[in-house]
């Protein structure tokens, strides 16, 4: 991915604000947010060792980009 390419909408600052959100979430948030996402026919949990996670995330921002 090219440096600074963001889906529609997004920016730095709020891709940062997701990665701080989660990186400061507690336990008992993540799981009442997992629950949620299970019960959601609109979105999907999808499970990675952490050392894969910037790599995922780097790998799905990619997806999005390309498909607009």
């Amino acid at each position: 991915m090219k440096q600074n390419e963001f889906p529609p909408g997004w920016d730095e600052e709020r891709v940062q604000s997701v990665i701080d959100s989660y990186e400061n979430q507690t336990d008992d948030e993540a799981v009442a947010e997992d629950e949620t996402t299970s019960q959601n026919e609109f979105s999907a949990l999808i499970e990675a060792f952490i050392e894969l996670g910037p790599a995922v995330c780097e790998w799905i921002l990619e997806a999005l980009v390309d498909s607009q």
